[in-house]
This record gives structure tokens, sequence and C-alpha cells, in this order.
């Protein structure tokens, strides 16, 4: 845990002092606020809309079992394949003997969160299949080499120039063509790859229970594109995205778009409920949904931790947060950053490895104050610190040092014997590394209030 939280440490503090990484992040993320602002309108009452969504996801997550063996059910009948995967390993190896079956070489991708947690790029190029990103953001990153920065906008720390001289190193463009050129770009290079794929892969925003059916909000058109031409269709998504009924895409849809990008609703919403049926024209022979696990459960068992599986993607978290908005969003060295991430990865992952994300937080509340679902982030950001303590993730050292603490802290006797001086010197002595080159130590007044006061009464 210490080696991670020393990494992510130095990383943070190099981030923080780049004025240009701020400029750009606080571009964009207030270019986003002013669109929120204006797609909350469509809501008569925003509140109740998001009581709404929570109690739906609080139901489906407290009978998911039977949700999602529902949606199994009903999505078979139409002929589609439904694959159980507990963790990356095996959903890597599941979408690789499909690739075998099919003897694909080329994929088409549209974004996908799911497939960045199991790092299924780098893992299709070692068996020799290539897997385009054909989401604008995510084709960026992956020219560029990097993982998405953002869970909607992959690409938001990049300005429209680092995007242009990215293209003219990696497509030989020229170095200054609009936003609209580089786009036009992206799309003729990724045009024909959709028509050579064999296998197009998608996430889900959610998978409806009642009809057996796979829900995809986009704004480029590409998830259709690469469910259209490819004669198999495989979607990634994990077990908490399952929703009772295909009515509640009335309140969900509007809000993902709302608090993801701002806009009433997505351009493109699709409903797959299966391959190509008899009598129609298009769509893929085979569907596959992998319905994924590595490590929901383990959130699924922690009863206060649960409502995080709530979440909806839409990124409102991260674009409230003023640590995310100083340190970005590689920095956390996960596939989900912001508070968001740093309340679930330790349980995606490893409590012992990132616990220390629960401490990357103001805890301010704006997280909570934004979410559409209202999870408590920042109530489960503590939850983590508590359950970090009690399962012997801290080492003895810092024990000892919290316990010194509170003790002084509840003595007032203990705290007017050590004056100003000497607390000034402790915090020097233990604190100065933690606090930064960039801040000033705060310094303690040679008396205490409660010695001025005594004193002021007595005098």
């Amino acid at each position: 845990m210490h080696q991670t939280a020393s990494t992510f440490l130095e990383k943070s503090e190099q981030k923080a002092s780049d004025l240009g990484h701020r400029h750009t992040i606080n571009f964009n993320i207030g270019k986003y606020n002013t669109a929120v602002k204006a797609g909350k309108q469509q809501f008569t009452d925003l509140l109740t809309a998001r009581e709404r969504a929570k109690n739906i996801k609080w139901r489906a997550l407290e009978h998911l079992d039977k949700y999602l063996e529902e949606f199994e059910m009903h999505f078979t009948q139409r002929g589609g394949k439904v694959i159980w995967a507990e963790n990356t390993q095996q959903v890597q190896e599941e979408i690789l003997a499909i690739c075998k079956a099919k003897q694909c070489k080329s994929i088409v991708k549209s974004k996908s969160m799911a497939t960045e947690e199991v790092h299924l790029n780098s893992f299709l190029a070692q068996q020799g299949i290539e897997c385009v990103e054909t989401d604008l953001g995510e084709y960026i990153q992956q020219l560029d080499g990097e993982p998405p920065y953002h869970i909607v906008t992959p690409a938001m720390h990049k300005s429209k120039e680092d995007v242009a001289q990215l293209f003219t190193e990696k497509l030989g463009t020229p170095p200054n063509l609009t936003p609209e050129q580089l786009t036009q770009v992206a799309r003729e290079n990724l045009r024909q790859k959709y028509l050579q794929a064999e296998i197009g892969i998608t996430g889900a925003n959610f998978i409806i229970a009642d009809t057996g059916a796979v829900a995809v909000s986009e704004n480029e058109g590409n998830a259709r594109l690469s469910t259209a031409f490819p004669k198999t269709h495989i979607v990634l998504v994990g077990i908490e995205k399952v929703l009772p009924s295909i009515n509640d895409l009335a309140l969900f849809w509007p809000l993902l778009a709302t608090y993801g990008t701002g806009q009433q609703v997505t351009v493109y919403n699709s409903i797959f409920s299966g391959p190509r049926q008899e009598g129609e024209v298009d769509g893929p022979e085979e569907m596959y949904v992998i319905l994924m696990d590595n490590g929901r459960t383990n959130i699924l068992e922690d009863t206060e931790a649960r409502e995080a599986l709530y979440c909806i993607r839409c990124g409102s978290c991260l674009n409230a947060c003023p640590v995310y908005k100083n340190i970005g969003g590689h920095t956390y060295d996960t596939t989900y950053s912001g508070p968001i991430g740093s309340v679930i990865t330790p349980y995606l992952r490893d409590m012992n490895s990132y616990g220390h994300l629960s401490y990357a937080s103001s805890l301010c509340g704006n997280c909570t104050e934004v979410c559409p679902v209202r999870i408590n982030l920042h109530e489960l950001l503590l939850h983590n610190r508590h359950k970090a303590v009690e399962e012997n993730y801290t080492s003895g050292g810092e024990k000892m040092a919290w316990f010194a603490w509170k003790q002084a802290s509840l003595s007032r006797r203990m705290m007017n014997m050590v004056g100003g001086k000497m607390k000034n010197i402790f915090m020097k002595r233990f604190f100065a590394k933690a606090w930064g080159d960039d801040r000033e130590l705060p310094v303690f007044a040679p008396k205490s209030f409660n010695q001025l006061w005594k004193e002021r009464k007595n005098s």
C-alpha cells in the first residue's frame, strides 16, 4: 500500500504543479458545467427524479440474482448467448475463444470502460488480433498509447493543438487542421475498419431484465456501426448495470445524458435484444453478452458500500471533484478515477494496494451533491478509511501516531501544555513532506484560544 501511495503522491505533486494541464481541464469542465445547467431544465422536479433513480437501482441490486437470471432467460430466447465471467482472466479467455472460433483478425470496439478494466486491447494485441477504438476520444488515446483520462471524455486533458500534433506524428496529417478536419480524418481511417472487422465489441450503459435487452448510449454513431457491420457482436458489461424494466430507461436515459454531457438525451440510443432475427435485414448473426463480476460482488457483500454499485458512469463526480481537477485522471493509476473510482477500486482490485485513494478527497461532499443517483460518495470514502484500519491495512506506526493524536486532542490540559513553538516544530518535523513544497505549513499561535480566554476572564 505504501509503495503505491508514495507513487500516487509523487505523480499528484507533479501534475498539480502543471498549470497548462490545469488550464485545459478547467476550460473543458467549465463548458461541461454550463451545458449541465441547461440540461437540468428538462426536469420539473430534479430531486424527485434522482431519488426515484436511486430507489430503482436499490431494488435492482437487492434482487440482483433474480434480475440477472431474468435477463438471461429473455435474451437467450431470441438466440443470444450469455457468458458469466468471474474475473479478468475469464473475460479474456472467453473473448479469445470466440475470436478463435470466428478466425477473427480484426475487431472494432465502441467506448467501454468494462473493456478497459480487463485491458482487452493489449491482451488481444498479444494474440495478434487488432482491436480498434471507434469512439473519437478513445481513438485519440489509443493513438497516443494512453488509457482514458476520464470516464466519459477520454481525451479531456488534450487541447485541440495537442490532438493536431498527435495526428501529425501518427497519421502524417498537416499540423494546422481544425477540430472538424481532425474528426473527418479519424472517420475516414475508421470507415474501412468497420467493413473489415469480423467482430464488434461494445459495453452497455444498462441491461434490461424484463425484455432481455442491452441499452447503449452514444453521440457519434460508432457503436451502431460496430454492431451493424461485423457478423458477431460481443457485449461486455458489469453485473451491476441491470435495470428491472425497459420503462426505467425513460428516467435513466435523460439523467445519464444530462449529468454526463449536459444534453437532454444523447444522439444515439440503441436497444439490442439479440442477433438478427428472421426477416430482419441487418444486425449481427451472433450476439454474446458477457456478464462480468471482477470484484463487484465484493462491493455487494459490504452492505454499507453496496450503493456504490448504483453508479451509472456519468462522470459528474469527477468534474465536481477539486482533487481530480488538480491531479488529473491518470494519476490515480486505475480504470475508474475520481471519487467513484476511489470508492470502488479497493474492492475491484485490492484494499491493501489502493486504500490510499480513499484519502484523495477533500471530503467537501460536492461529489455526493452532483451524483444523479444520490450515492453518498464522501461517506463511502470515510467508510473505506475505517475499513482499511479495521482490517489492519495500516502500519503500526501510523496507528500509534493517530492514537497519540487522539489522546492529545481529547485532553485540553495536554493541548495547553505544549505551546505554539513546540507545535510548530512538531509540524515541521513530521508533516512538512506530506504537506508539500507548494504550500506553507500552518503556524500555531503562541497561546491557544482556551488560554487566551482564561486570561481574559481572570483579568
